[in-house]
């Protein structure tokens, strides 16, 4: 009675065990095939991002748009890897594309303010900002722009510190570039006691304009001027031209050296 008992146990456990076998056998050899394709997916969007980021470098596409084209070949192998590893699982092509497509009408309908930063990054190319240009605008501080992404700007700051600011926030107001025109205007404007000579102060001015090889004394010609009589004293107004990588190191020059000509020199006692 025990022999016959054990027997029929295992004629019931045999079968389930074979068929358990057969279904790891053929799932999960499609498991393995999947899991290679996604690995080799990702290796292949690693060399891609890699190649494509040398070959963009040796272009004349402004580099701030580099990351934003590496990464966009980069989610389409990813897509491409995920959708072939899907279907080596029996879920058709078809049918996943479908799902992506109502994700992501979805996600856009939902989420109007990442559509607007996805499209915020695509239009800096036409907002003239590149790389390395020192930008204000609101929302943010004046910073050096590093890097444009999909999604968000990477900015220093002046003292150093990294920023990353949505491209909704940066690219939906005014932008002030300080870097695109070669040459920036230094413009000074100061006040001088009525004792000092009008003439004298205009003689002095001019030398030091010309004596700062920084400065362009051509076209167009520094601006030396008096602007206003006040009670107070006399009002003068500087402007000059010059590189804009100049431009705070001639304007904090000009400031010190205009400084002695605000006020008459003590006499001596």
């Amino acid at each position: 009675m025990h022999i016959s008992n054990r027997s029929t146990t295992h004629g019931l456990t045999t079968p389930r065990l074979d068929s358990f076998a057969a279904i790891a056998m053929t799932y999960g050899i499609d498991i393995v095939i999947a899991i290679v394709i996604l690995a080799v997916g990702w290796w292949i969007l690693n060399i891609v991002a890699n190649a494509l980021r040398r070959a963009l470098l040796r272009t004349h596409i402004d580099a701030t748009l580099t990351p934003v084209l590496a990464s966009v070949a980069m989610w389409a192998i990813r897509v491409v890897a995920i959708v072939a590893a899907l279907g080596k699982l029996g879920i058709a092509a078809a049918s996943i594309l479908t799902v992506l497509g109502a994700a992501g009408l979805a996600i856009g309908l939902a989420l109007p303010g990442h559509a607007a930063e996805h499209r915020g990054g695509t239009d800096a190319a036409a907002a003239a900002v590149s790389r390395r240009d020192y930008i204000e605008g609101t929302g943010t501080t004046a910073s050096i722009v590093n890097e444009i992404g999909l999604f968000a700007t990477r900015l220093t700051k002046a003292d150093g510190i990294v920023m990353f600011v949505p491209n909704s926030l940066i690219w939906a107001n005014t932008i002030t570039n300080y870097s695109t025109n070669e040459r920036r205007r230094v413009v000074i404007n100061f006040q001088a006691q009525h004792g000092l000579s009008v003439e004298h102060v205009l003689g002095e001015l001019r030398r030091l304009i010309s004596e700062d090889p920084r400065i362009v004394q051509d076209t167009p010609a520094p601006w030396v001027a008096v602007t206003d009589y006040t009670d107070t004293g006399v009002k003068y107004n500087v402007g000059a031209w010059t590189r804009a990588d100049d431009h705070a190191n001639v304007q904090a020059d000009l400031l010190r050296k205009i400084q002695p000509l605000t006020r008459e020199a003590p006499q001596a006692s």
